[in-house]
């Protein structure tokens, strides 16, 4: 179980890291409009992030 937490965690901070370092530029544009959005926007990116990430986990496991 603990093997399989930390595979996340690595796999998370793999695919956080992809866009800074392949695309730096589009990267902080997209990341200085982010700023810029209120905090419902935001909340609201978040809760479907999480939600697609739930469906994802069941439907693979």
């Amino acid at each position: 179980m603990l093997e399989t937490l930390l595979a996340a965690i690595a796999l998370v901070f793999i695919l956080e890291g992809l866009m800074p370092f392949a695309f730096p530029h589009f990267w902080k544009k997209v990341m200085s409009e982010a700023v810029m959005q209120p905090e419902n926007v935001l909340r609201i990116m978040g809760l479907i992030s999480i939600a697609i990430g739930m469906i994802l986990l069941l439907i693979f496991s």
